[in-house]
């Protein structure tokens, strides 16, 4: 694998959709995250849709790890993730995908996908779950492998050209336009779902007060093909997303300063000291990628952005 040794920090959810988030942000003073675009040049954007089912931040990973032409709900990130843990036939076209037991809000109308991490599930009760749901996953030639509380891998051929949506599209929202179209995958929700109800685990939670596991979600399906780079300097860190999708604006606020004054301020003492690296901001449709810029472009740069406050850039993600 060749190794891209160039930094590169993915901002996912840097721009959202309402009035909630204009509000949040255009008060900030993001001054290490202005001061690092006046030194870089745009080398790419990519534009979507804001129901597509890979979202622009995955999509931008996919390129940074040397995954490309990747259909949508079709980027081989569990893939990737199982060839970094010395998986067999990670790389070849074995199919692969994310598994995360999860806990689906029952409405009267729809189910909601609650947010994996406020389970609090631990490795001894997820490892049970795994053992005592991967039964019935065989008969269907899954085989699903631990590698952390919420979050398993699962082979099958099934995955190899099933598009799925990815956690990001559906936390907090209806599973039922995010659903992947298999019968199979169906099959088993529905099984997992009364496997689920009267399991041991979750008379425990339920002791405690807390949330039971009910279901599991798919997703980062796909094959490798052979085809990936080590890309070991790329960050995708996602303190804004876990605001945005608790609806927390003034939370998202604090994690824009934040972000401005611990990742993105490394990033700018680095091009300061002469080094090349990227950013990514990506919003919920489109994706813009930059670059450190030579000091003949730099001038060219400073010309276009320093009239216009950043908030206007963010809008046009």
């Amino acid at each position: 694998m060749s190794v891209d040794p160039t930094p590169h920090l993915i901002v996912p959810f840097a721009q959202c959709s309402g009035g909630d988030w204009l509000q949040a942000v255009a008060p900030l003073k993001l001054q290490n995250l202005a001061q690092l675009l006046h030194g870089m040049k745009l080398i790419d954007t990519d534009k979507g849709q804001i129901d597509s089912l890979s979202p622009a931040h995955e999509r931008v990973l996919a390129r940074a790890l040397g995954l490309t032409a990747c259909a949508d709900g079709l980027i081989p990130l569990a893939a990737f993730a199982a060839l970094e843990a010395h998986q067999p036939n990670a790389s070849s076209n074995e199919g692969w995908a994310f598994m995360t037991p999860c806990h689906w809000a029952m409405g009267r109308e729809h189910a909601t996908l609650t947010d994996p991490a406020s389970l609090e599930l631990n490795e001894a009760d997820s490892r049970t779950l795994l053992a005592d749901m991967q039964p019935y996953f065989a008969t269907e030639g899954i085989t699903l492998h631990y590698q952390q509380p919420t979050r398993w891998l699962a082979q099958g051929e099934i995955f190899k050209n099933l598009p799925t949506a990815s956690l990001d599209r559906v936390l907090g929202r209806n599973v039922d336009r995010w659903l992947p179209a298999s019968k199979v995958i169906k099959l088993l929700q529905n099984e997992m779902q009364m496997l689920l109800y009267t399991h041991s685990v979750n008379d425990g939670r339920a002791a405690k007060d807390q949330r039971s596991v009910n279901s599991f979600w798919v997703s980062g399906s796909g094959a490798l093909n052979g085809q990936v780079q080590a890309h070991l300097k790329t960050d995708l860190g996602k303190p804004l997303g876990q605001a945005m999708l608790a609806n927390n604006w003034s939370a998202y606020a604090k994690a824009w300063l934040q972000l401005d004054a611990s990742d993105i301020a490394q990033l700018l003492a680095q091009q300061k000291s002469s080094h090349t690296v990227r950013i990514s901001l990506c919003g919920e449709s489109n994706a813009m990628t930059f670059e450190t810029a030579k000091h003949s472009v730099m001038t060219k740069i400073r010309h276009v952005l320093s009239p216009k406050p950043l908030i206007n850039l963010l809008k046009q993600l």
